[in-house]
């Protein structure tokens, strides 16, 4: 199943309109294409530097994106086989929901959730091991900076530890391992306050607060979505996106929540045997990263603009809280039939899912490629076929119905500018047409995809 996983993981994209590439994706390739000499601290520099970094072999970021994502899982895997760390645990993980979606695009969830298994590693090791405390605790702070170079909502993880560290300061402080704990704190501190002083000084801001929007929706029904969001961070398969408030997506939303709550009923019996096992403290502390890191992202959304309460924002407390199952599951457990049954069907609906706005993006990029030397001049991207909308027609025989639906992803001036800034990401994209001067936007309608 774990060569099954990373052959779907490499292939998939190719057959899906907008190859896995979004708006954050072309920032992320901006900014990778400017170094060393960075132009912007919105989005923090380590998956930036890692594409750099495989862009000197492949000359392409879609395909340095594509290395990359091949590679995390990869690497998890053989460690954890060669380690003996879990690795039933591990093949299930990777057919969940978060790792599915984290190496599915050219997105800084990859790097982000790679370098949180190996922290998490490292933190069992803590918890576990009588030797080598003080190694496993450098381990664990570097990869803790490494995940803040990845995404600035690492600072959550680490305030997690902190408390669980001042939570349980008077049962620990005599165990072994209290002191490693307190030598992870100082040297993550360190970095990832030395990187915040990097951002100050050479940006004038310390996560280029100052470049946000200011926080969307503020009604009842956003605060409802983003709690069902929230709370579908139990749910190892099933991902939500609450992305519209229409009263059939509600009531889809309302629906899942309701798995939710049984699923997470299911998972309590046991975490509640977490109790007897040596690991007792460690589970403690997957799940205090998963609940504050979760509580900290729905009220950081409150003010400021951030992406609403789905998956990808809920990949970290997902991975804590499905890792501890797996774990106490094994242990209780005679019998894996169930959960690799379960597993497979839903990576499968994953698969399925993920396919359902067909295409071919190698072919679109091949159309395009031989345009954007035409415009070498040009300094900003913007998609001016917005209001061209390409609606997908499902039929469903058995019952004689069909169903239109806009994919976000497959219309016709979105596919351009994912291309097109992937191909010439100096070429930055920008949301709204507001430059004066035209000339120096290339305009999607500029390109032809037929």
């Amino acid at each position: 199943m774990a060569v099954i996983i990373i052959v779907v993981y490499f292939f998939q994209t190719f057959f899906i309109s907008f190859g896995g590439i979004g708006a954050d994706s072309l920032s992320y390739f901006g900014i990778a294409a400017d170094l060393p000499h960075p132009e912007t601290n919105l989005f923090p520099l380590g998956y930036p530097i890692l594409l750099k970094m495989v862009y000197f072999l492949s000359q392409d970021y879609f395909w340095a994106s594509k290395i990359l994502n091949v590679l995390f899982p990869v690497i998890i895997l053989s460690f954890s086989y060669c380690k003996k760390f879990y690795f039933r645990e591990t093949v299930l993980l990777l057919a969940g929901k978060t790792f599915y979606f984290a190496f599915f695009g050219a997105m800084s969830e990859g790097p982000f959730i790679f370098f949180m298994y190996f922290l998490l590693y490292f933190l069992h090791q803590i918890f576990s091991e009588n030797k080598n405390l003080y190694m496993n605790a450098v381990g664990a702070s570097v990869m803790m900076i490494c995940m803040f170079f990845s995404r600035y909502s690492g600072i959550y993880i680490y305030v997690a530890v902190a408390l669980f560290a001042f939570l349980f300061f008077f049962k620990l402080k005599e165990k072994r391992y209290s002191k490693a704990l307190l030598l992870f704190l100082v040297i993550s501190g360190l970095g990832i306050g030395g990187y915040l002083l990097f951002n100050y000084l050479h940006f004038g801001s310390f996560t280029g607060e100052g470049l946000r929007g200011k926080a969307g929706d503020h009604s009842f029904i956003q605060l409802i979505r983003n709690l069902f969001g929230l709370v579908n961070a139990v749910d190892p398969f099933i991902a939500i996106k609450p992305i519209s408030s229409s009263f059939g997506s509600m009531v889809f939303q309302a629906a899942v929540f309701i798995i939710d709550l049984f699923i997470f009923r299911y998972l309590l019996q046991y975490y509640k045997k977490a109790k007897d096992t040596s690991l007792y403290y460690f589970h403690i502390l997957l799940w205090i990263i998963a609940i504050f890191y979760g509580v900290a992202l729905l009220i950081s959304g409150w003010f400021q603009q951030i992406e609403e309460m789905g998956v990808r924002l809920m990949a970290a407390s997902n991975f804590c809280l499905f890792l501890s199952f797996l774990i106490l599951y094994f242990q209780k457990n005679v019998s894996d039939k169930l959960i690799w049954r379960v597993s497979c069907f839903f990576f499968v609906f994953l698969v399925l899912y993920g396919l359902k706005d067909p295409g071919n993006y190698l072919e679109n990029k091949d159309k395009i490629e031989p345009q954007m030397s035409k415009f070498n001049n040009k300094k900003y991207l913007y998609n001016n076929e917005k209001n061209l909308v390409t609606v997908t027609t499902y039929y469903f025989p058995l019952i004689n119905k069909s169903f239109k639906y806009n994919h976000t992803n497959n219309q016709k001036g979105k596919l351009k500018e994912s291309i097109a800034g992937t191909l010439n990401p100096k070429i930055k994209w920008i949301k709204e047409d507001t430059v004066r001067d035209k000339s120096k936007v290339l305009y999607t309608s500029q390109l032809k995809l037929n």
